[in-house]
C-alpha cells in the first residue's frame, strides 16, 4: 500500500494539495497546474490514489461544489473518512516541517548576509499576518526570490516576504512602526537573530 502513496514526486505533490484543501473539489487540469506536472502523470497518480481509497472521483453539475464550468464535470476530492487519512495527514505535516527547515537554512546561507529572520503568517498559521517572512541584512534579492519560488512550488502557496536593512529595521523599531509592532505581536518564529534585534 505504501508504494502506491509515495512512489513518485507527482503523487506526493497531489497529496500535499489535497491535504492543504481537504474540502475542495479539484479537476485534473487544475491539479496539473498546481503541481506543475503533465496531465497524464496527474491522471495516473489519481488512479493510484483512488485504488488505495484516498481520493473520490465525482461528477458535479453546474453550481455544485463551487463548479462553474459546463453542465457536468469530473472532479476529485480527498476522502477524509479514509482509514489512513489521519496518519497520512500527520506524516505530511512532518514532511512540510522538514521542507520549511531546509528552506530557512537555504535563505540563511545563500540569500546574503542574513542577520535577522522572522517567520509568521503561513509558517505559524496566522492568516491575519501582513507578511510571511521578514528578512533583515545584506540580502541578495534575486537569490531570495529564486529560493522563495522554489519553496512556493513545494508547498503550493504564495509566500509573502519583506526585506529590510539592519539600519531600516532599527529605525522603524525605534519609532514604533506599526508593521513591525504587528509582526512581533502576532504568532511568530525567530529563525535567525544574530543582531539580537528582537531584544
Amino acid at each position: 500500500m505504501i508504494e502506491h502513496l509515495f512512489g513518485s514526486k507527482t503523487r506526493l505533490k497531489l497529496l500535499q494539495i489535497f491535504l492543504s484543501w481537504p474540502d475542495k473539489f479539484f479537476y485534473v487540469r487544475e491539479l496539473a497546474r498546481m503541481a506543475g506536472v503533465q496531465l497524464n502523470a496527474v491522471r495516473r497518480e489519481l488512479t493510484n490514489l483512488e485504488k488505495v481509497g484516498l481520493v473520490n472521483a465525482v461528477v458535479l453539475k453546474k453550481g455544485e461544489g463551487g463548479h462553474t464550468g459546463g453542465e457536468r464535470f469530473k472532479y476529485f476530492r480527498l476522502k477524509t473518512d479514509s482509514l489512513i487519512y489521519p496518519e497520512l495527514r500527520d506524516l505530511l505535516v512532518k514532511v512540510q516541517i522538514l521542507e520549511e527547515r531546509e528552506f530557512v537554512e537555504q535563505v540563511r546561507t545563500r540569500a546574503g548576509k542574513i542577520g535577522f529572520l522572522l517567520l509568521t503568517g503561513f509558517f505559524t498559521g496566522d492568516k491575519e499576518a501582513e507578511t510571511d517572512m521578514l528578512v533583515v541584512g545584506h540580502v541578495k534579492p534575486q537569490v531570495l526570490l529564486k529560493l522563495v519560488h522554489e519553496f512556493e512550488r513545494s508547498v503550493n502557496r504564495e509566500i509573502r516576504y519583506t526585506i529590510m536593512t539592519e539600519k531600516e529595521f532599527v529605525e522603524r523599531r525605534e519609532i514604533g512602526d506599526r508593521f513591525l509592532y504587528n509582526l512581533f505581536e502576532a504568532k511568530h518564529l525567530l529563525a535567525v537573530d544574530e543582531y539580537q534585534l528582537s531584544r
